[in-house]
């Protein structure tokens, strides 16, 4: 028996958006961030699905109630920068808290002629495609006693920076593509268009230093021992959409 899940649903809803013309709506110029995140919340709110949104620094953006799963958004402006995300709330992965956590990734026009603009392309992925390690605990410390009369204190506010499925992926580009875990079945209506590969590197950094006077920062690394290990996915689409492959793309070691 299947797990429940809304993650075909709200593909699927998202796909059936973008063609039917539903405009992402911009409130301002101002509005930097939550517009995107604006758009795919009228898609949980079309399927009837319930939902908890966190606040600005809350992880994921959308919490299910149905379910355990969850939903984290980053919009993309096109052309600009679209190979990686910052993540400042906390490291990508694919279970958090005990739910299950997919990314959700919408490039629309960097310079739009309105504040409606399209959806470009759509790549909905899980965590586990950006990282599969469920382990590791985001927390943000400090330090105090710095500065010549110590009272200083200093805050070691982490910040990731992320590969998206775009800079890791061939063929999403100006596509709708879902990327799940291989033993993922897809539903009817969906068609199998890539097999995907991620291999765990020979290395892992453990922890890091910082030299306040050379501004030199140092990492300390320890062999993996699940390197070599291969994660496996598959792409999939709508049948009634592109059968374009999709493939890992090929980077110089």
């Amino acid at each position: 028996m299947k797990a429940p899940t809304t993650i075909f649903d709200v593909f699927t809803s998202c796909v059936c958006a973008i063609r039917d013309g539903k405009m992402i709506l911009r409130e301002s110029n101002n509005d930097k961030e939550f517009h995107f995140q604006n758009w795919f919340q009228k898609r949980l709110a079309e399927l009837g699905c319930n939902y908890e949104q966190g606040g600005r620094n809350s992880y994921p953006d959308f919490k299910i109630v149905q379910v355990t799963e969850g939903y984290e958004l980053k919009g993309l402006a096109y052309p600009g920068r679209d190979a990686n995300f910052d993540s400042n709330s906390q490291v990508p992965t694919g279970l958090h808290n005990g739910r299950t956590i997919y990314y959700v990734f919408g490039r629309y026009p960097k310079i739009p002629d309105g504040n409606q603009y399209p959806v470009i392309d759509f790549v909905l992925c899980h965590g586990d495609f950006l990282n599969a390690d469920h382990d590791y605990c985001h927390k943000n410390k400090n330090i105090k006693g710095f500065g010549s009369y110590g009272d200083l204190m200093i805050r070691d506010r982490k910040m990731y920076v992320v590969p998206t499925p775009f800079h890791l992926v061939e063929g999403v580009a100006h596509q709708r593509t879902l990327i799940l875990p291989a033993d993922v079945v897809g539903e009817k209506g969906y068609v199998k268009v890539g097999q995907l590969e991620r291999v765990e590197a020979k290395e892992l950094v453990v922890a890091y230093t910082f030299d306040l006077k050379t501004s030199e920062l140092v990492s300390t690394k320890v062999p993996n021992p699940d390197a070599g290990r291969k994660h496996l996915f598959r792409a999939w689409r709508r049948t009634d959409d592109s059968t374009d492959p999709v493939s890992m793309r090929a980077f110089k070691s």
